[in-house]
């Protein structure tokens, strides 16, 4: 680093509004558990990607993803690489709004998310490319912009991962992510994390509190971003936002079932998938009542130029 402290800065739900379509356009720290596999802690495959798509998107993935849209576009662009794109709800408002000049490679590390993402489509041609982040297929200062929304949390080694994304970018260029805030900053997984504790008292699955919202202390992400090669300060948003949902079944669905929380529950007993997600459904309603409903979400959002 230069030596600089990290910017800091809070952003009110308020802010996250859709960017506007340009005239061009044609349209870390949870408890281990004896069950923890890291492996399968990242592997999105087998039902979970259509239930991600479905559940989790629409409930906490799309405020986000205009965030971070709108940080990317105020940008000059001539090439952006998205990783860890998912099902693609980041890579398609990329599309709808950067123009058609700016070429858009969007990868990720399973393959199933990325067949659904290709099938559900977007505005116009992007290219999609299964890649691992610790390894870019990619050569050296190609990118004007390297952006992931919340995968970094997933990444085995961070600081190879950032390494990487230093090594495709162009002088000038650019890394936005986002990760989540600790967990007792987002109501429904926290609620949906805490259910299961009591469901599993003697080893209970932790993959949320473990993975998705394991990575959310501000030092660590500095540190792991020098070790990456980043030698400017990076600048830190936190973000807070409301996530809505029409029945609590939808959001002990979308964590019970369309995470790789489903393999922990299941490595506990096959036949205790649906016990945990009816568990999980039952504390939500006791929390925030029949629906329709609305919790609080929060993530960091991290910008370093290179």
């Amino acid at each position: 680093m230069n030596g600089a402290n990290p910017s800091i800065e809070r952003t009110p739900y308020s802010r996250l509004r859709p960017p506007a379509r340009p005239a061009h356009d044609k349209r870390c720290g949870a408890e281990e558990n004896s069950l923890r596999n890291p492996d399968s802690d990242k592997v999105f495959a087998g039902s979970i990607p259509r239930l991600y798509e479905e559940y989790l998107v629409p409930m906490i993935f799309e405020p986000y993803a205009v965030d971070l849209v709108n940080r990317v576009a105020a940008r000059p662009l001539a090439r952006v690489l998205e990783i860890a794109a998912g099902t693609g709800v980041v890579t398609r408002k990329l599309a709808s709004v950067l123009p058609e000049s700016v070429p858009i490679v969007a990868t990720d590390l399973n393959q199933p998310m990325l067949d659904l993402a290709s099938e559900v489509g977007t505005q116009r041609p992007v290219e999609w490319r299964q890649a691992d982040a610790l390894q870019l297929p990619f050569g050296d200062a190609v990118f004007d912009a390297v952006v992931c929304q919340f995968g970094v949390m997933f990444f085995p080694d961070k600081s190879k991962a950032f390494s990487e994304a230093r090594r495709v970018l162009r002088p000038g260029g650019v890394l936005i992510f986002n990760v989540w805030d600790r967990i007792e900053e987002n109501e429904f997984a926290h609620t949906v994390s805490t259910a299961l504790d009591s469901l599993f008292p003697e080893d209970p699955p932790r993959f949320i509190a473990r993975t998705p919202h394991g990575y959310y202390d501000l030092a660590a992400i500095a540190g792991d971003l020098k070790a990456g090669g980043f030698s400017s300060s990076p600048h830190f948003s936190t973000v807070a936002a409301r996530s809505q949902a029409t029945s609590p079944r939808v959001p002990a669905i979308a964590f019970c079932q369309g995470t790789p929380l489903r393999s922990e529950i299941e490595a506990r007993g096959k036949s205790r998938l649906g016990e945990a997600t009816d568990i999980a459904a039952q504390a939500i309603a006791q929390r925030f009542g029949p629906g329709p409903l609305d919790g609080k979400i929060q993530a960091h959002i991290v910008t370093i130029g290179c």
